[in-house]
């Protein structure tokens, strides 16, 4: 049987419960927006014999930024302001005895996010007031939108913005042999890090043909028989009369 290590609390018989965890410094890493996947379980309270009416089912997250590692035991202050409350978390599912008793697992899994963050780095904190739960896990990561070659362009890894609606603007270079044309050439990186919104194009110049799905420029040969591309050069033969010949030329001289 495997074993999960969980961060537990369950002091459901106590009034006036202001429990807290919090992580370690986290670095931002450049990211505009975080976000946080949690899983936990939580007990019903409904289940628990005699459980005062305080009893809880929700947790509240929250994030502290900073510029170093400068946490202690008492600072920041263990309160919403300086700490900055993301949201009440509540379960989708709760356990009861019964499941204790069989050995049920109900995991929960939520996702938040927050920003704009700006400074060096982070800490999260858990909030538990009155509720009887496990913290199992915690994932924080950030989203960006990778490198990608697309309508003649390259475009350089992009972090996605600082609100779950942003629109990140990337202007793109063109591939070798390419020439920027109309308007010049930009795609815009979504919350989800995705590109969207193409704008503008880059095509091959005169004696280039796109090829590899737009992703290459290559040379084209003059003679139509085609080339074999060897670092920069075409290499080529066609019959002439009476004889083979063999031609040979530089690309950047084909018009």
């Amino acid at each position: 049987m495997n074993t999960i290590r969980t961060y537990q609390v369950c002091n459901v018989f106590e009034s006036s419960q202001n429990n807290w965890l919090r992580t370690k410094f986290i670095r931002r890493r450049g990211a505009h927006r975080i976000h946080v996947e949690m899983k936990f379980s939580v007990r019903d309270c409904s289940s628990i014999p005699s459980v005062p009416g305080s009893c809880k089912e929700t947790f509240n997250l929250y994030y502290y930024e900073a510029d170093f590692d400068s946490a202690t035991k008492t600072f920041p202050n263990w309160m919403e302001n300086p700490w900055v409350k993301v949201d009440t978390i509540a379960a989708d599912e709760s356990f009861s005895q019964v499941d204790l008793g069989g050995r049920v697992m109900k995991i929960n899994t939520e996702v938040r996010s927050f920003g704009p963050v700006s400074r060096s780095g982070f800490y999260l904190a858990f909030q538990d007031y009155g509720g009887c739960m496990s913290l199992i896990a915690v994932r924080v990561f950030y989203r960006k939108c990778p490198r990608i070659i697309q309508n003649g362009a390259i475009f350089q890894e992009t972090l996605s913005g600082a609100e779950s609606t942003s629109l990140v603007a990337a202007r793109g270079s063109c591939i070798a042999n390419a020439e920027e044309v109309d308007v010049p050439i930009k795609l815009y990186c979504n919350g989800d890090g995705e590109w969207l919104v193409p704008i503008g194009r880059c095509m091959c110049k005169a004696g280039f043909e796109a090829v590899e799905n737009g992703t290459v420029c290559r040379g084209k040969d003059p003679s139509g028989a085609g080339a074999l591309q060897v670092h920069g050069v075409g290499i080529g033969c066609r019959l002439g009369p009476g004889s083979w010949e063999l031609r040979l030329w530089r690309a950047v001289a084909w018009s």
